[in-house]
């Protein structure tokens, strides 16, 4: 009963808020809801544990993995992004669990957009955005290299697209730095409009901060994390059906 109170949560507002009183620290209860409501493929990132789960906690960046030099295991704020943006369209991410076990002493705030409003809210204003954002090579994200060379190759695609079955899926990041935006008139105009309305205090934006035993399961929507003050563990997992 409860995963289908889950599941029509999400169908509505694109995710959903749950909470659990026993055993929140256990790595294998959001693998376990995930595989509750259909979610059977896990997409690891590349410095996610070896179950595949990335425990998100501040890292140091002289450690012998790195973490610490990357935003997300930091106590900075994450910009707004979808989950995989930097993933070929065959292994796009359509669902994420955020699993909080220690939050941190003050801050941490996660905001989520429904990227489906964000597109409505620019094609509204003009199609031409939206069309510009559904180009091709809209977005390119650089390759990232490593002592060996090339750890991932660039990625280019689109912010908007659809599915066989129709899906809108959004791939989407406001960093500014090591990304490329396609140099047309069109695009020049799409992308600071789309980013004003998610900086600009949208009313649909969805704010929470999350207890220990609290998390979001649903759709892979827009999400940004402010910072924080003392270290908060929150396991993050992203698959595809």
């Amino acid at each position: 009963a409860e995963h289908d109170a889950l599941l029509r949560t999400i169908a509505r507002a694109g995710t959903a808020l749950y909470c659990v009183s026993r055993h929140f620290d256990d790595p294998a209860l959001p693998r376990a809801l995930g595989a509750q409501l259909g979610l059977h493929r896990l997409d690891a990132n590349w410095l996610a544990d070896e179950d595949g789960v990335s425990h998100i906690t501040v890292g140091d960046a002289q450690d012998g993995e790195g973490r610490g030099g990357f935003i997300p295991y930091t106590d900075r704020a994450i910009r707004w992004h979808t989950d995989g943006y930097y993933q070929p369209a065959e292994r796009r991410i359509r669902g994420m669990i955020l699993h909080c076990v220690r939050p941190a002493h003050s801050g941490g705030e996660t905001g989520l957009l429904d990227h489906e409003l964000a597109y409505l809210a620019l094609r509204d204003e003009s199609p031409v955005l939206v069309r510009a954002l559904m180009a091709p090579e809209a977005m390119t994200i650089p390759a990232r290299m490593d002592d060996q060379g090339v750890a991932r190759a660039a990625q280019s695609g689109p912010v908007f697209s659809r599915d066989d079955a129709g899906h809108l899926h959004m791939r989407y990041t406001a960093r500014s730095r090591s990304i490329e935006w396609k140099d047309d008139p069109p695009t020049r105009a799409a992308v600071p409009r789309l980013a004003a309305l998610l900086d600009g205090g949208s009313p649909w934006v969805l704010r929470a901060t999350l207890a220990a035993g609290e998390g979001l399961v649903g759709h892979n929507l827009l999400h940004e994390r402010s910072a924080f003050i003392d270290a908060t563990v929150t396991i993050t997992i992203t698959r595809t059906p």
